[in-house]
């Protein structure tokens, strides 16, 4: 079983992909390009058991392109989450 997380940026994605004993298995910057992304984790396919994505302005495209494959995806409130508490301003 692995897991995903999808840091995306208004031009690139960070993806890393971890096993069951949080040992990195990929990481790596990618152009917000949903077939360079899918091409990403295309390798590791059934095996990704959750992909994170944290909820930008810009998180729509990406979304409906993991779910519209069949990834089960999750949006992630930065703020709400306890290690980043402080760590981002609200304006």
């Amino acid at each position: 079983m692995l897991f995903c997380g999808i840091n995306l940026h208004s031009n690139n994605s960070f993806i890393v992909i971890i096993d069951e004993q949080d040992r990195v298995v990929y990481s790596r910057r990618h152009a917000n390009r949903l077939a360079e992304i899918l091409e990403a984790i295309a390798p590791f396919g059934n095996e990704i058991s959750g992909i994170a994505i944290e909820s930008t302005f810009n998180w729509y495209w990406l979304v409906d392109g993991l779910q519209e494959r069949g990834y089960p995806v999750h949006l992630v409130n930065t703020v709400a989450v306890k290690q980043y508490d402080g760590m981002k301003h609200r304006g």
